[in-house]
């Protein structure tokens, strides 16, 4: 019971911080202020009462661009007003019987700009996160329809099955395996680990040479198709031959491949459309009541962020308004002269922890935790009834999608199975006309307008809850950025 009243989480407010900012402002502000009752009273002199007086333009101009950029340091003084951080206690979690199920949705459109070997350790290392495997689903869209990105997810399966037992074996910390493979910090002292290791880094090297051998004998795989082609949608299953894997036998997350149907007259929405779809497919086959959204050139650092967004979503106080956890970006392969703050240090750095001080809505378009009831337009809870019209003027005309909009983290296990396939109405769901008529249409797509790549993010309205943010930066970063090479 004792173990039950501990919070989860807690939220810092650093009083001497607040201080200095605030007093910072009153001090810049009155210059401000000084400055500018300088400048206006220059109209009011003698030397600008003839319009001939060549320096009253310029007067002016200077006059009302130190307006606007006043007025722009005061907009941004909100989000140094109360700035706060917060802890997560994942340990205090209930047990892994009792926790909510994930599904993990990841985008990538061009093999050739995303290389097929990056954004593969982007899903291994979204599989490999601390969370139990029958809980956690992940998603890849693939925009191209490229038998590249097909053939890399089954080698990331099958390579998966060795490196996941591996990370839990000897409590690996990095489970993007590139990452880890190229940092030698993250050892164990553990009997027998340096052996496996060497063991699991040539199954890696293994891994790379099949998926870049595939894309060496098919290099001529026409760019054509990449917008014009059917829906395809694949649940991944194991077909190693390793003696190893198959003694380990241990449960693996769910895998699916989905590459939604494109067609030159319809708009696709890029990235926006392809999350709409994966959160469609997503509903029919495990519908899971929680959603972490990541680009396909960023990858889980921190195997403990599912449990620590857990940790918000799951607290009673804040559960009911919560829409989404959001953690900050970190790059890698940064120079050491970064003049142009390309770690965007200022964003997740000051911005964030001041919105999260105001409570207002702020994404950053990927690496969030967000409840899946909150991208509806019109909240539904189980057990309810709603007129069936009504919902497929909403939703669109999938019964399948309907009847599991009022469900929750139930896994459909029709779907899966038989290896390999999917029922119709997931196709159907992935159709570039399934939008056409209906008010999730109508709306642009809710993900365009919510969360595409954190272009538009006031003009968030989550099923209109009032969105906490709760920027979490620990010692290791959650979420991890390539730059420029687009690494995983």
């Amino acid at each position: 019971m004792e173990h039950c009243l501990r919070p989860l989480n807690l939220c810092h407010v650093e009083p001497k911080l607040i201080a200095v900012n605030r007093a910072h402002m009153l001090i810049h502000g009155a210059a401000l202020l000084i400055l500018i009752h300088y400048r206006a009273s220059f109209f009011f002199a003698e030397e600008a009462s003839s319009p001939g007086q060549p320096t009253t333009l310029a007067w002016l101009i200077i006059f009302l661009g130190e307006l606007m950029l006043s007025l722009t340091w005061l907009l941004h003084q909100a989000f140094r007003w109360r700035p706060i951080s917060r802890t997560a206690f994942p340990e205090r979690l209930p047990g892994d019987g009792e926790l909510p199920s994930i599904d993990v949705l990841v985008c990538t459109a061009d093999p050739d700009k995303e290389p097929t070997v990056a954004v593969m350790n982007t899903v291994i290392s979204a599989m490999a996160l601390d969370y139990p495997p029958e809980k956690l689903h992940v998603y890849l869209s693939d925009d191209g329809g490229s038998l590249l990105t097909l053939h890399g997810m089954r080698e990331a399966y099958d390579f998966a099955r060795r490196w996941l037992p591996f990370c839990k074996r000897y409590g690996i910390k990095t489970r993007c395996p590139k990452a880890y493979f190229m940092d030698d910090e993250d050892v164990s002292a553990s009997v027998g680990y340096e052996s496996e290791k060497e063991e699991v880094k040539e199954k890696y090297e293994l891994f790379e040479a099949h998926i870049n051998g595939y894309r060496n004998r098919n290099y001529g795989e026409s760019r054509d198709g990449r917008l014009d082609h059917p829906a395809t949608i694949e649940v991944i299953h194991g077909n190693s031959s390793d003696e190893v894997v198959q003694a380990d036998q241990q449960q693996m997350p769910l895998l699916v491949y989905v590459s939604r149907e494109k067609r030159p007259s319809y708009p696709h929405n890029f990235k926006a459309g392809a999350l709409n779809v994966l959160l469609r497919v997503s509903g029919v086959i495990s519908n899971s009541p929680y959603v972490l959204v990541l680009d396909c050139d960023m990858y889980c650092n921190d195997p403990s962020s599912a449990r620590r967004a857990m940790c918000f979503h799951l607290d009673p106080t804040l559960s009911p308004s919560l829409s989404f956890v959001q953690f900050p970006q970190s790059f890698h392969n940064i120079s050491k002269n970064d003049i142009y703050d390309s770690k965007i240090r200022s964003p997740f750095g000051t911005l964030w922890y001041g919105m999260d001080g105001l409570q207002g809505p702020l994404i950053s378009g990927t690496g969030f935790y967000v409840k899946r009831e909150s991208l509806y337009s019109e909240p539904m809870q189980e057990g309810t009834t709603a007129n069936l019209m009504d919902l497929k003027a909403i939703f669109g005309h999938s019964n399948e999608f309907i009847k599991h909009v009022q469900w929750s983290d139930k896994l459909n296990k029709n779907i899966l199975s038989e290896p390999g396939t999917v029922c119709r109405d997931t196709e159907h769901l992935a159709s570039c006309h399934y939008e056409n008529g209906t008010k999730w249409g109508q709306e642009a797509s809710r993900f365009q307008v919510r969360i595409c790549g954190g272009r538009l993010l006031h003009q968030l309205r989550l099923a209109l809850q009032r969105m906490e943010i709760s920027v979490l930066s620990p010692v290791a970063a959650a979420i991890f950025g390539g730059f420029h090479d687009k690494f995983e």
